[in-house]
C-alpha cells in the first residue's frame, strides 16, 4: 500500500513523548484561514518553484524542455497549466523546482522509522503521524499504525478530528498517544474560519473519551488573533475538557512561518490574522482566567 507523504522529520522533541519521527501525510478536509502548511491541504503531489535558487541567468533552461504541459517559460511556472508530473524537478540542477508529495510504501516508511529505534528506547519515543490530516489517507494511515505496532514502536497521531468515526475508532486500537485539536466550541464560528463545522470533531473526541480511556489524549488549541484569543473562548474549551480522564491541555501560539509557501505554490496569500499579543497568550496559557 502506498501513501502520499510530503515530509519525514526525525529527532523531533515535540508532537508526542520522547524523541519522535514525524511522518506528514498530504490531504486535509479543513481550510483554516491561518494554515501555515498550505502544501499539506491537497491529496495530490504539487510542483513548486523557488525563484531564488533558479540559475536560468547562467543559460539553464532544462525545465522548459522537460515540461510536457508547457507550464514553464522564462523562469515562470504557470501553475494553472502544471499537471504536477514532476519531470521538471527531476532535471533541475539547482533544486529551484521541487515537488511537495512523494508516494511511498507503508513498509518502507516504517523501515525508515525503525532505523532510529535506538532513540526511542527512553522516554516512549516513536512514530507520530501528522499532516494535513493523516486520516484523509485513512487506509494508509491505518497500515502505518498497524505495521508500527507489529514492530513494537510507540505510536501517536496529530488529528483535527474531522474524519470517519469508524476510522478513528479503528486507529485508536493501534495508538498509544493522541494529539487532538480543539479550535473553538461554536460550530458556526468554526465553519467560518476553517470551512467545516466542528460537530463531527467534538463528537469523535467524546467517543475517544468514552471508549479509549487508556489512550492519553493531549488536546491542543492554536490561539488565533480575531478567532479564539479571548478568555471566553479558552474558558469554554477548558470547561468542555474539565474532569476528562487521561487528558492534558495545551495552548499553541499562532505564527506566520508558512507565508512564503503560498508564493511557492502560486497561491494568493490569505488574509492572515495579525500578530498574537504575547502578554495575552501568556495569561491564557497560565490559566489566569477569572471566574
Amino acid at each position: 500500500m502506498k501513501g502520499l507523504i510530503f515530509n519525514i522529520q526525525p529527532y523531533s522533541l515535540h508532537d508526542g513523548p520522547g524523541i519522535r519521527t514525524i511522518v506528514f501525510l498530504k490531504g486535509c478536509p479543513l481550510r483554516c484561514r491561518w494554515c501555515s502548511n498550505p502544501e499539506s491541504q491537497l491529496k495530490t503531489p504539487q510542483v513548486y518553484l523557488d525563484c531564488t535558487k533558479c540559475i536560468r541567468e547562467s543559460g539553464c533552461n532544462l525545465c522548459d524542455q522537460s515540461c510536457p504541459a508547457g507550464a514553464l517559460h522564462d523562469g515562470i511556472l504557470e501553475h494553472s497549466l502544471c499537471d504536477h508530473c514532476g519531470k521538471c524537478a527531476g532535471v533541475c540542477p539547482s533544486q529551484a523546482l521541487s515537488v511537495y508529495g512523494k508516494w511511498m510504501e507503508a513498509e518502507k516508511v516504517i523501515d525508515l522509522i525503525e532505523k532510529d529505534s535506538v532513540f526511542y528506547a527512553h522516554g516512549k519515543g516513536g512514530l507520530t503521524l501528522s499532516g494535513g490530516e493523516p486520516f484523509a489517507q485513512a487506509e494508509f494511515a491505518l497500515e502505518l499504525l498497524k505495521e508500527a505496532k507489529k514492530r513494537r514502536i510507540h505510536t501517536a497521531v496529530e488529528t483535527c478530528g474531522s474524519c470517519s468515526r469508524e476510522v478513528l475508532r479503528e486507529a485508536a486500537g493501534y495508538l498509544d498517544y493522541i494529539l487532538y485539536d480543539v479550535k473553538c466550541m461554536d460550530p458556526e464560528k468554526h465553519e467560518t474560519f476553517t470551512g467545516l463545522r466542528n460537530t463531527e470533531i467534538l463528537s469523535n473526541l467524546e467517543m475517544l473519551f468514552c471508549e479509549y480511556e487508556g489512550v492519553h489524549k493531549h488536546i491542543r488549541t492554536p490561539v488565533i488573533p480575531g478567532f479564539n484569543d479571548t478568555e471566553e473562548e479558552i474558558r469554554s474549551i477548558r470547561s468542555f475538557l474539565d474532569g476528562r480522564p487521561n487528558c492534558t491541555y495545551e495552548l499553541l501560539p499562532y505564527h506566520r512561518f508558512g507565508e512564503r509557501k503560498y508564493e511557492l505554490l502560486g497561491r494568493r496569500l490569505p488574509d492572515l490574522p495579525k500578530e498574537l499579543d504575547t502578554e495575552l497568550f501568556e495569561r491564557l496559557k497560565a490559566n489566569e482566567i477569572p471566574g
